[in-house]
């Protein structure tokens, strides 16, 4: 291996997860923040739960609200003719 050109490998870090959960790892970064892991993902846990990451779903009903409610309103209007 060439000197100078690799990062900085830390045997012990510390990742630490939003449910609370941390456990120890090798990384080249000091910390590690991660939202999901196995002890919450629904995979693991065998537990159906939605994972919404920084509000994606509200931001993706949003965007379409208005499609959607026109999209409501011509099926009302076909339904009644």
């Amino acid at each position: 291996m060439k000197k100078g050109i690799h990062p900085e490998y830390y045997e012990k870090v510390i990742v630490k997860c939003a449910c609370g959960n941390q456990f120890e790892t090798g990384s080249t970064a000091k910390e590690i923040h991660v939202e999901v892991c196995s002890k919450c993902h629904p995979f693991f846990t065998g537990k159906q739960k939605f994972v919404d990451t920084a509000g994606r779903v509200e931001n993706f009903m949003k965007k379409y609200r208005k499609y959607y409610e026109s999209q409501k309103q011509n099926d009302e209007a076909t339904k009644e003719d």
